[in-house]
């Protein structure tokens, strides 16, 4: 990564605007296309998505919001909010 002066790159106008927000301090930019969505890379989000549709299934299948929560280690307000995110499909 490299530092830049700010005064050296950006117009006038625009450093004001930001010191508005910002008056002092380092502001980090990140470009654009690298930034990848969390869980992407390492298989995690696909992962999570596949244990929550297992729960949400053995829930339909009758087993109690108590019983999953002691079998995957999770709060009960943990299984009722991924419940949750299923009633909205």
């Amino acid at each position: 990564m490299k530092y830049e002066n700010a005064d050296n790159i950006f117009p006038e106008k625009l450093l004001l605007e930001i010191r508005r927000f910002m008056p002092e301090g380092y502001v980090y930019i990140s470009p654009q296309s690298s930034r990848k969505e969390w869980g992407s890379v390492s298989g995690q989000k696909k992962e999570l998505e596949k244990r929550n549709s297992e729960i949400y299934k053995e829930y339909l299948a009758g087993k109690s919001v108590d019983a999953i929560s002691k079998e995957r280690y999770l709060s009960k307000s943990s299984i009722y909010r991924i419940l949750k995110q299923f009633e909205h499909m």
